[in-house]
């Protein structure tokens, strides 16, 4: 297990590097220079190139790249063009909401697909199998984008039921009324602040429902095939006819043996399309504003701040990466045959 796993995390280094230098050349291939934007419209040249001196940008292109690379493991990834604050503290700043909605809209995703998927295939050619390959092929063919400026019309603006902008408090903010907090001096604890876990967490889940809804459909009708198929894979085994004949009960055969086995490629994909949710979210966060790293990109995108697009872009590559290995670990626990 040791070994498959230096293996992964060998592999994943490479990744990571490999996503550092196109990040990094995409400055130098995309239109339009940062001091365009910097430099005011009736600056002259000398003014422009003792901006471009400042930023370093008039240095040789492989300098400049030793020299981001040399600070990434130092865990420096620049300043901004546009504030001049430090790229690391804004992006890790704007994280949590990003994964916050990633792993909301996974589990909105597991929690509907994974029924679906098993009553479409125990109920095969029949109403309920219709209604989920339906729904699956609706959800995979409609565009984020839409279902969520939909569902923010519908439910938002019509009929309110929802709201729609910058969330007041993080799935963070609603757990930290749980955590039991030490008195300084007074050597006693300050009771769990249950109405406002409650208040909060109310709060937090009428400005997470939407966005998640609309980040987990396309995964939802994803996870629901999969399963489908799977499970029908799985009931056509000698094990479930050796079960069957055993007389165990259909609930058991089902649940206990056809989709355990299943979820091996479930959990697979699941961990695959967490790592893409991460990187997807960023027209959704657009939508809905939620101030995660998606909105934190398309602002320095617009602004060409490149130091702040390059920081947001390796946090979410080195994430996708991470996810990966920690799927890769836990498939090897579950099937070892994976380590041959």
């Amino acid at each position: 297990m040791g070994r498959f796993m230096l293996k992964r995390a060998v592999q994943g280094l490479v990744v990571v590097w490999g996503v550092v230098t196109v990040v990094f050349l995409l400055r130098f291939v995309t239109p339009g220079s940062p001091v365009d934007f910097i430099a005011p419209l009736d600056a002259s040249q000398a003014t422009r190139e003792r901006i471009a001196a400042d930023l370093g940008l008039n240095r040789p292109l492989y300098v400049q790249y030793v020299e981001y690379v040399g600070d990434l493991f130092t865990g420096d990834m620049g300043y901004s063009y546009r504030s001049r604050t430090a790229v690391r503290p804004r992006v890790f700043a704007k994280l949590p909401a990003t994964l916050e909605l990633a792993l909301s809209a996974t589990v909105v995703a597991v929690a509907l697909s994974i029924p679906l998927g098993v009553l479409s295939a125990t109920r095969r050619h029949g109403p309920a199998d219709y209604g989920a390959t339906l729904f699956s092929l609706l959800g995979i063919s409609t565009p984020n984008f839409w279902l969520g400026v939909m569902l923010v019309i519908v439910l938002a603006v019509q009929f309110e039921v929802f709201p729609t902008s910058t969330r007041p408090v993080g799935l963070l903010d609603v757990l930290g009324n749980l955590v039991v907090i030490a008195g300084p001096q007074q050597g006693y604890a300050v009771p769990l602040d249950v109405s406002g876990f409650l208040s909060d967490a109310r709060v937090w889940l009428a400005y997470i429902t939407l966005p998640a809804i609309t980040l987990g459909t396309y995964f939802t009708a994803l996870i629901t095939r999969l399963t489908r198929s799977g499970m029908l894979d799985q009931l056509g085994q000698g094990y479930v006819r050796a079960a069957r004949a055993k007389g165990l009960p259909e609930t058991l055969v089902r649940y206990r043996h056809a989709l355990r086995n299943t979820l091996i490629p479930v959990i697979t994909v699941v961990g695959l399309q967490l790592g893409t949710l991460i990187g997807g979210a960023v027209i959704t966060e657009a939508v809905f504003d939620w101030p995660g790293l998606g909105s934190l990109v398309i602002d320095a995108i617009n602004n060409r701040d490149w130091p702040l697009i390059q920081g947001c872009l390796v946090v979410i590559g080195a994430g996708f990466v991470i996810v990966n290995i920690v799927v890769d670990a836990l498939y090897a626990m579950l099937n070892p045959q994976v380590m041959d």
